[in-house]
């Protein structure tokens, strides 16, 4: 599969792109080290799976993914192009060397609270530059946060609403879910088209929740039986799975993952400077 899909796009990117090894893979896309022939830089290439390439419309995939590559800052990874080999979309990235949170949350390992303070903060600055700017990412996850050195970069901007708008009824009919289960907000997970900042919000205390505790907050035998404990119950309280969680931190991953939107932090600015003041007394 991995290689009749490289040798797939790379027929269709000669000249352009050389594909290399591939160096990640979802529901949704495989992700290739690829080189740019035109400069030599190395880049990311993520090309949209067939099946679910299918089931959109690529115009309109790829114009709301170019919409999100206007974002210019610090943690966030840019989309540098887009494109289609032989009817797969796909864009283009730099290449960050490094490795995802998900490879970096391990339970013999744990994270320092300050460690997960400082990429939390670093997720928020991201956030709070694409919510003033319109932009909700949909599927804040540690596969989408990479770590390179001392920095974060959140990744794949643009992607969730792209695939919301350009065929969200045909994916669902392939059993595809827009938005990753365990740390989707309670409205994503019932369905509201209208999502807000407040949505991303959620899923960052989510992130959060795992990187002190070391377990998502909501993890059923089933995709449904997870998307519905959010609505049903609470998760365990984070004081229980590990000692000494700051008070601070404690409450403001509480009000993150309220179930109502309104009762969560007003915004990624606001939860930046309860952060700060969490890292001045850490520190």
């Amino acid at each position: 599969m991995s290689l009749d899909l490289k040798l797939r796009a790379q027929r269709a990117m000669a000249g352009a792109y050389r594909l290399d090894e591939e160096i990640g893979r979802g529901g949704m896309a495989a992700v290739f080290r690829a080189h740019d022939l035109r400069d030599g830089r190395a880049v990311a290439i993520k090309l949209l799976l067939p099946s679910v390439a299918e089931a959109l419309g690529t115009e309109r995939f790829l114009r709301e993914v170019q919409l999100a590559g206007s974002l210019v800052h610090p943690n966030i990874v840019p989309v540098e192009a887009t494109g289609e080999a032989d009817g797969l979309p796909y864009y283009v990235m730099p290449l960050i060397d490094g490795r995802s949170l998900r490879d970096r949350l391990r339970p013999d390992q744990p994270l320092t609270i300050a460690e997960v303070v400082g990429y939390s903060s670093q997720v928020a600055a991201a956030l709070d530059h694409a919510h003033v700017r319109g932009v909700v990412h949909r599927d804040i996850k540690p596969e989408n946060l990479l770590l390179s050195t001392e920095r974060l970069f959140v990744t794949d901007f643009g992607v969730g609403k792209a695939l919301n708008i350009a065929g969200s009824s045909k994916l669902t009919a392939t059993g595809f879910i827009v938005g990753t289960p365990a740390y989707m907000s309670p409205e994503q997970a019932a369905g509201d088209p209208d999502l807000d900042a407040r949505s991303d919000l959620y899923s960052l205390g989510a992130v959060m929740y795992e990187m002190i505790g070391g377990a998502a907050p909501f993890v059923g035998r089933t995709v449904q039986q997870t998307m519905a404990m959010r609505f049903t119950q609470a998760p365990r309280p984070l004081g229980e799975t590990r000692a000494g969680i700051p008070d601070g931190l404690v409450d403001l991953v509480r009000r993150l993952m309220a179930v109502a939107p309104a009762a969560r932090v007003a915004s990624a600015a606001a939860v930046g400077v309860e952060l700060q003041t969490l890292s001045r007394s850490t520190a």
